[in-house]
């Protein structure tokens, strides 16, 4: 069974850093690439980024480029997403999901991380 859990979210101010991770289990991480999506309250799921399955490439969404970095570590079946200058319209539960998924299902997400960006 696939299973996906986040975490690292929390309260910070405006400005701040945070750094999210994602274990994965039940699949051979290192064959897939891998996203991050958001949903903020009362919005739709709004990708966020992505890796390839070595962490040799990876994409942003226009509003976080050159703020979050993301990054895995297959020897630890894990997925991260280093947070910096965080903003207001940043805050939002925070998901990872596998290539292939489809994200709008919450089957194919885990519970999620929530990050409030609130000064």
């Amino acid at each position: 069974e696939v299973q996906l859990v986040e975490s690292g979210g929390g309260l910070v101010q405006p400005g701040g850093s945070l750094r999210l991770s994602c274990a994965a289990s039940g699949f051979t991480f290192s064959n897939f690439a891998m996203n991050w999506v958001r949903q903020a309250p009362g919005k739709g799921i709004e990708w966020v980024s992505w890796i390839n399955n070595i962490g040799s490439f990876t994409r942003y969404t226009d509003s976080v480029k050159g703020r979050f970095t993301i990054s895995r570590d297959n020897a630890k079946n894990t997925l991260y997403l280093q947070l910096n200058s965080l903003k207001t319209e940043d805050t939002a539960s925070y998901y990872c999901t596998r290539q292939g998924d489809d994200w709008n299902l919450k089957e194919s997400r885990g519970p999620g991380t929530q990050v409030t960006v609130s000064s």
